[in-house]
């Protein structure tokens, strides 16, 4: 669902709040929501700090409860935390939705291209034996670094318990995903063995390199080279390898591809699969006998999804996306994204990608 803000940022941050891309994903322990009421950081605490807050009060008892932090130590955590005002304005802004040929033009040019050869070529070691060890492509960790942050210039500034706890207990139409987000901070603070200011991130609390939100990171981060820290700010190896387990551990197939083109005449039943939610409810052998023209090399048994993408004003590109595309789907909820992040992968290194 970041980076202050990227061309991406909200369109995603609505697409996938969040995904994990910003994910979605919660670890296994629930988290029982505090109710909120407030639409905005309300003025009656304005100057008294989070502690005078009956919610906040909450929030604490039941996290004290569950083991792990005593009451004086979230005390001081939020005696110190700084709400931001401008977090609430900037999720407060209208979406907009933006056709591909726009959406292509903002987020895979050239230099996203150039930038991801250069960032691949200097840690080329580290990408390709991660890639190796997972059966994760190197240009699909390239590609989603790039699409995420622009290969790590530019992974936000906010103080991550600001921007969760604003979010948390001043954002009610999103507070239950975020105090889940922010109780997963708090203990990956403390597994981490760091201050719980120094993280930063995005607005929406997403994390280092691939854009991780807390659950996510504490589920699927690895410590690739086994210094004790899952450290996707800084550590390429440590990136790679936790964006290459995400997608391992949410299916990718070693060796197929995304998303495949066809043609097809518009009938109302095809019509009806386009508009439908991102679900591999159908195999490719439904969609030939529907009259769709798939690729030959496509077995009928595949999982699939019609979706389509508009080149230019009123023109459209068709396309069934296969397993691995709603693999990466679950990085982030846009089926955009996904066309995006596998448009770079192909383009690295002269364009010899088959995804």
């Amino acid at each position: 669902m970041k980076k202050h803000l990227p061309t991406l940022a909200l369109t995603m941050l609505l697409a996938a709040c969040q995904s994990a891309t910003v994910q979605t994903e919660t670890a296994a322990e629930t988290v029982p929501p505090v109710p909120t009421h407030q639409t905005h950081l309300d003025a009656q605490y304005i100057g008294q700090g989070l502690l005078t807050r009956p919610d906040v009060q909450r929030f604490i008892s039941q996290r004290v409860a569950r083991g792990g932090f005593s009451r004086p130590e979230l005390e001081v955590f939020f005696g110190n935390v700084e709400q931001k005002p401008n977090i609430i304005s900037i999720m407060d802004r209208p979406g907009t939705s933006r056709p591909w040929y726009e959406f292509r033009q903002n987020n895979v040019s050239g230099s996203r291209i150039q930038n991801g050869d250069r960032f691949w070529r200097n840690n080329v070691a580290v990408i390709d034996a991660v890639s190796q060890r997972y059966g994760v492509p190197s240009e699909l960790i390239v590609a989603i670094v790039g699409i995420e942050t622009n290969y790590g210039s530019n992974m936000g500034s906010f103080r991550l318990g600001d921007s969760l706890t604003t979010l948390a207990f001043s954002y009610p139409r999103r507070a239950e995903f975020f105090q889940k987000e922010l109780d997963q901070f708090l203990q990956l603070a403390h597994e981490e063995k760091q201050d719980m200011f120094t993280f930063k991130g995005s607005y929406a609390g997403a994390m280092g390199m691939p854009q991780f939100m807390p659950s996510s990171y504490r589920q699927w981060a690895v410590d690739w080279d086994g210094d004790g820290h899952r450290d996707i700010w800084n550590n390429v190896g440590d990136v790679a390898a936790s964006v290459a387990n995400y997608m391992k551990q949410h299916g990718w197939q070693t060796g197929a591809p995304m998303a495949v083109p066809v043609q097809l005449n518009i009938t109302p039943e095809l019509q009806a699969l386009l508009d439908a939610k991102t679900e591999l409810n159908h195999t490719v052998g439904d969609f030939r006998r529907l009259g769709v023209q798939v690729p030959g090399h496509v077995a009928d048994r595949e999982k699939a999804l019609l979706y389509q993408l508009e080149i230019a004003p009123g023109q459209y590109q068709y396309w069934l996306g296969l397993n691995n595309f709603y693999t990466v789907w679950q990085y982030n909820h846009s089926r955009m994204y996904v066309s995006a992040v596998r448009e770079i992968a192909n383009g690295l290194r002269g364009g010899n990608g088959g995804l």
